[in-house]
């Protein structure tokens, strides 16, 4: 990997296959907020005659694969790690996530708890291969580079993402012309393409990164394994002694949960308590993945000049005032509004807590390094998710669970304000 300074690093090859990735999976992560949750929640599970049933599996469906994810992202990434293995494992987890919704889509509707294992699956394949694809950003990005970079791949997601949920929006909107009158069968034909657009664009990242020559373990893999869940006890018990790390790992645990919570029942709240139709929520996040873009780059170029630190705590206060207005949202106006707030902060708060964990991670053990990453911003998030379907299946109102998630940026934010983030990149 190319790690020497350069003025313009978003064009490197490498850096392009980095941010490939990022493309590829933002298909699945933004048609799964839209196409997917519709599919869910009026086609497998129809309100009409199940009620509240296809919300509550939804949210509880998000909440077990971000809870396997996160217990599993520590050990698979110091395996990888241990057999220099983050390329090999992001090509399965990928390709696994993308067949598994092409699954998903060929299943027929009535089948209703095979359609919900696969939507399980691919989750869970996400929240695995981002684990190894971040381990990646300190490889391929030195620290000058590292806040352009990291908000660079979430611009190309975002972009990427937006392109793939406008393309199903034409599918959604001209396939009657077609002979395709039925809703459902649109909803498959897209969810299908999504996980062929995730296998497909998950082709140059893999063929082009290479992991970092190190020493490789020579063992079998349960022998790789054994090391690797003992480095994972071993890192989980050093990071006491490195405060800083620690700290923002609890601080993204907290804060992450609210942005999870809110990126996957957002959806929700508009088709539940807004009545929004299935085009009208494909418009909205349409607005937000493209705002969104240009608001990840700005991200980075505001990091470079006023620190990482201080940006994620502007990223912060402007998330604790959108929460606090929630409450107040009562028409489609004005969620519109809302989630041009949203879109504005959401990809620069992830593209700096990428970057700050990658100045901090130790040279060698990125991938490791990331998994506890995505342990922390998963342990809570999958309570978040679950909350929010308890909620709805106690009160039938998912209001007051998108206002509760408040509270979580707010520590996130105090634990953020106190640290400093200088010269505090972990030795090993």
């Amino acid at each position: 990997m190319i790690l020497s300074k350069s003025a313009n690093p978003i064009w490197r090859r490498d850096v392009l296959a980095w941010c490939c990735y990022d493309w590829a999976n933002s298909g699945y992560t933004t048609l799964m907020i839209t196409v997917f949750a519709v599919y869910m929640q009026r086609t497998v599970f129809s309100s009409e005659t199940s009620g509240t049933t296809g919300a509550v599996v939804w949210a509880w469906s998000v909440a077990i694969s971000m809870l396997v994810g996160a217990l599993l992202s520590p050990l698979v990434g110091a395996l990888a790690d241990a057999r220099a293995g983050k390329r090999f494992g992001l090509a399965i987890t990928a390709i696994g996530g993308g067949a598994a919704c092409m699954l998903m889509a060929i299943i027929p509707p009535a089948n209703t708890w095979q359609v919900v294992s696969c939507f399980v699956a691919a989750n869970l394949c996400l929240e695995l291969s981002l684990t190894l694809y971040n381990g990646f950003l300190p490889e391929v990005a030195n620290e000058q580079e590292m806040n352009r970079v990291s908000a660079a791949g979430m611009a190309f997601g975002y972009f990427g993402g937006g392109l793939a949920l406008l393309l199903a929006m034409l599918v959604l909107s001209f396939g009657p012309r077609f002979g395709f009158n039925e809703p459902a069968v649109l909803l498959r034909v897209c969810i299908f393409a999504t996980g062929a657009w995730w296998c497909l664009f998950t082709i140059p990242t893999v063929i082009v990164l290479r992991d970092q020559p190190r020493p490789v373990s020579s063992g079998s893999i349960r022998e790789s394994g054994s090391k690797a869940f003992a480095d994972v006890v071993d890192t989980l018990r050093n990071l006491r002694h490195h405060r800083t790390l620690a700290f923002f790992l609890i601080a993204f645990l907290f804060y992450n949960d609210g942005l999870q919570t809110v990126i996957s029942q957002a959806s929700t709240f508009a088709i539940q308590e807004l009545k929004f139709t299935d085009r009208e929520l494909i418009a909205v996040i349409l607005m937000v993945q493209f705002i969104a873009t240009p608001g990840a780059i700005f991200t980075g170029w505001i990091s470079d000049r006023l620190g990482r630190k201080n940006t994620l705590v502007i990223c912060l206060v402007v998330w604790v005032v959108l929460l606090a207005s929630a409450s107040f949202v009562q028409t489609k106006a004005a969620y519109w509004v809302m989630c041009v707030g949203v879109a504005l902060v959401l990809g620069g708060t992830q593209a700096v807590s990428r970057a700050i964990m990658g100045s901090l991670t130790p040279r060698g053990h990125e991938a490791r390094y990331f998994g506890f990453f995505n342990l922390s911003g998963k342990a809570t998030s999958f309570m978040g998710t679950f909350f929010f379907g308890l909620v709805i299946a106690t009160t039938g109102s998912s209001r007051a669970a998108i206002v509760g998630r408040l509270a979580f940026f707010v520590v996130g934010l105090a634990i953020v304000a106190r640290l400093d983030l200088r010269n505090s990149r972990v030795q090993q």
